[in-house]
């Protein structure tokens, strides 16, 4: 019996699917059809299509995961500590010291090395 169920539940979230989609390629096609209507309106028509659809898609079972994990995050995301802005600052002075560093280390051992090269390209010849 419940095997039934979720068959029927299965096929019953495929049709609100297909319908979703259908919504979605129905308002692209009516906004490039009714070209003389000013843009807002058809702007207006396709976000109203896709809203209605993406409703229609909530009400699958994809469609509840996908809103509790949305649900789910947002509410991390308000747990994150985020760093004052003179940790931030300091944090980036940090960075671009090790960077510049970095890069002259680099550049004097590019140098160095190909001195060395060009010194031992001239022994041979």
């Amino acid at each position: 019996m419940n095997s039934e169920a979720e068959a029927a539940g299965s096929s019953l979230d495929s049709a609100k699917l297909i319908v979703a989609v259908l919504l979605v390629v129905g308002g692209l096609a009516a906004y490039y059809y009714f070209v003389d209507v000013t843009r807002v309106v058809r702007v207006l028509g396709l976000v109203g299509a896709g809203l209605v659809a993406l409703f229609i898609a909530a009400q699958t079972a994809k469609g509840r995961e996908t809103t509790s994990f949305v649900r789910e995050t947002q509410i991390e995301v308000r747990k994150v500590v985020w760093p004052t802005r003179d940790e931030t600052m300091k944090t980036t002075g940090i960075v671009m010291l090790v960077v510049i560093v970095t890069a002259l280390f680099l550049w004097l051992l590019d140098l160095a090395l190909g001195g060395l090269t060009r010194w031992l390209m001239s022994l041979g010849g």
